[in-house]
């Protein structure tokens, strides 16, 4: 069998390209953002989750030529507008601080009745210049203290419909099969193969 296709997934962030790693093995080798030599911050400065999306994976082909995909992911949460939707990093500042984006969170649904969430990941792919997008959508609720020490983010605090564990209580095989990121990039593969 010859080298895998090599794809760049345009994040810093090592938790999401772990789990894309995972999602994608066998497929595709799959690099970071540090192994095309990219150490700028993308621009993110969309006001949608798919802006966001389209706009790194553009500029990343721009600047560096290589095929590559990009991810945007928000947690929306009716209750209170679908907030924090495309500024769910930085809730609580520019700082990316998950600790503090989830206590805002928690203090923002204090008394309300309806904790009902869903996270959305939209990704776009960036193939002989042409973009593709797909989303994978996740609807849960956001329980009222953290469970949980795996994943990331929002991870302690959101619980999947049909489950009684948050993301952060499984494992990163279960939560793979079920979550957003997960379902986008079955797409993802399934347009790829």
């Amino acid at each position: 069998m010859g080298a895998l296709q090599k794809i760049c997934f345009a994040t810093n962030n090592s938790n999401k390209l772990k789990e894309v790693k995972t999602l994608l093995e066998g497929k595709f080798e799959v690099v970071g953002l540090k192994d095309i030599g990219c150490d700028e911050d993308v621009p993110e400065t969309q006001e949608t989750i798919e802006g966001n999306s389209k706009q790194k994976s553009e500029y990343i082909w721009d600047n560096y030529k290589v095929k590559c995909f990009a991810d945007d992911t928000g947690l929306e949460v009716p209750s209170i507008n679908n907030e924090p939707g495309v500024y769910s990093a930085r809730y609580a500042g520019p700082q990316r601080d998950s600790k503090a984006n989830i206590k805002l969170l928690l203090q923002k649904l204090e008394g309300k009745e309806d904790r009902s969430a869903r996270f959305k990941t939209v990704i776009s792919l960036i193939l002989d210049g042409k973009i593709h997008q797909f989303e994978g959508i996740v609807n849960g609720e956001i329980i009222a203290e953290e469970t949980g020490t795996d994943g990331f983010g929002y991870d302690p605090v959101f619980v999947p419909e049909g489950f009684d564990k948050t993301f952060a209580q499984m494992t990163m095989e279960a939560k793979n099969k079920i979550s957003h990121r997960g379902r986008a990039v079955r797409k993802l593969v399934d347009f790829l193969i």
